[in-house]
């Protein structure tokens, strides 16, 4: 069987950490294509990557490019457009988190790709990263019986890009960035993908931004006839580095786990080197220079499960209703910290973003 061929939407740091995925780890696969706004940067990106074809028209792309799968690694209020330009053009689609901007989008693009007869994964490498998933199995055995708490925190100075910062186009601050992960990997864990209830609390401490920068989400589930706290706690405040990590508290045990610092080696440099991970900064004193950053994320492991319900017509574990239910739960986080209280879920909202539940 010939390979799947990919086009990926976007030029930045997560379009790069997919096609190196692709190309490293994912052997069923081809990137064959990429597409920026600016033509200039889309042949500087695809002599890069090793991609043999760059455009500047998604439309072009779609009908001149013999892809199966379109990958979207654009920024968020692209999303939404450009899916429903791939399932007219009967491509498969994973996309980059969040799914979208609002669940009216979200609702469109699922029901585009079931009318196309094609796929929509929504990527979120926490669900395959394998340190957590060794986490997951060891909860799953019954190591810590009854679990009743979870917490995950991501956190480090602020993104890359300028978007990110820009409401209009992100949807909102760091919970549509990286909030998103804490809810989707509390909704993994729990196999529950309809909480009770959630309480945001929300900041703006120093960037020039019109979204928040800090937050802390306290999301609400039942399992097993019993309620389960879960703490999300994600900022662009925090210098230092990237952190992102786990605890899980069960009535027979408790599990840590950070997905930066224990596959990593430590060392000492009075002059530094060319890198640790992602966001550190300065590699002089002592760092911890990460080991395979992307596949201990679980990046390579998602693009290859998605490769894999292509070729062999299986569904994929986070699908577009995943996104979905990812993006109601920061909808009524945005609104619990604008109104100081707990928001029951479901919530239904019909703001165009986010972050306009909370101005």
């Amino acid at each position: 069987m010939s390979r799947t061929r990919i086009a990926v939407l976007g030029c930045g740091f997560i379009s790069e950490i997919h096609i190196s995925s692709y190309q490293r780890f994912v052997h069923d696969a081809e990137v064959v294509a990429v597409y920026s706004h600016h033509l200039d940067r889309a042949k500087k990106f695809a002599e890069k990557m090793g991609v043999p074809a760059a455009y500047d028209d998604v439309d072009r792309l779609l009908a001149e490019c013999d892809c199966d799968i379109l990958d979207i690694c654009l920024p968020n209020h692209l999303h939404h457009g450009a899916c429903l330009k791939a399932a007219k053009a009967g491509k498969h689609v994973i996309i980059e988190k969040p799914l979208c901007l609002s669940i009216a989008e979200a609702d469109e693009m699922i029901a585009a790709c079931r009318e196309s007869g094609k796929l929509l994964m929504y990527a979120e490498e926490l669900c395959f990263a394998p340190k957590y998933e060794r986490v997951r199995a060891i909860v799953e055995s019954g190591a810590v019986g009854q679990v009743y708490m979870l917490k995950q925190c991501e956190k480090h100075s602020g993104p890359h890009s300028r978007w990110f910062y820009e409401s209009d186009k992100s949807g909102g601050g760091v919970m549509m960035d990286m909030g998103c992960h804490a809810i989707a990997w509390f909704m993994w864990m729990l196999k529950c993908r309809a909480p009770k209830s959630v309480y945001g609390n929300f900041m703006h401490v120093y960037h020039d931004t019109d979204a928040e920068d800090h937050a802390i989400t306290q999301i609400e589930f039942e399992t097993n006839g019993k309620k389960v706290l879960c703490i999300g706690e994600d900022s662009w405040v925090k210098q230092g580095g990237m952190q992102d990590c786990i605890e899980v508290y069960g009535e027979k045990g408790v599990c840590y786990s950070d997905l930066f610092q224990g596959n990593a080696s430590q060392m000492y440099s009075l002059e530094g080197y060319d890198y640790a991970s992602e966001k550190a900064g300065a590699t002089t004193g002592w760092t911890y220079p990460i080991f395979e950053e992307a596949f201990n994320q679980g990046y390579p492991q998602e693009l290859a499960h998605f490769v894999d319900c292509v070729r062999n017509n299986k569904a994929p574990v986070s699908d577009g209703e995943y996104g979905k239910a990812v993006l109601q739960v920061i909808h009524a986080a945005y609104a619990s910290a604008k109104e100081g209280r707990k928001v029951a879920l479901p919530y239904a909202s019909a703001a165009k973003k986010p972050v306009d539940n909370w101005r």
